[in-house]
């Protein structure tokens, strides 16, 4: 079955990094876009990030532009998303979501995606 775990996740100060992780099986990786959301409690989850299938292609949130990049690596059946310069109101559950298409300047919804992680809690202190 298919499985995306995320890692990464933690406690960090206002200003700090954090590099998340999501390791993907159970499917062929580099056939799917991939995608970040996130949530905090009594809101619906919110977009971050994607990656185009081969990499090449990204999107961000005007929220994370400029402070998260995503990135993959096929060989290792990996998406990262390295986020900089973070602040309070990044605190969130993230997950990490694979989808059959991305489309450029494009920003993606949760339907458009069809695996979900569980995912990881990210935390920013000020």
């Amino acid at each position: 079955q298919v499985q995306l775990v995320e890692s990464g996740g933690g406690l960090v100060q206002a200003g700090g990094s954090l590099r998340l992780l999501c390791a993907a099986s159970g499917l062929t990786f580099d056939s799917y876009a991939m995608g970040w959301f996130r949530q905090v409690p009594g809101k619906g989850r919110e977009f971050v990030a994607a990656i185009s299938r081969n990499g090449y292609s990204t999107t961000n949130a005007n929220s994370v532009k400029g402070r998260f990049t995503t990135s993959r690596d096929n060989a290792k059946n990996t998406v990262y998303l390295q986020m900089n310069s973070l602040k309070p109101e990044d605190t969130a559950v993230y997950y990490c979501a694979a989808g059959a298409t991305y489309r450029s300047g494009y920003v993606p919804r949760e339907r458009d995606y069809d695996y979900w992680g569980q995912g990881t809690q990210v935390t920013v202190s000020s």
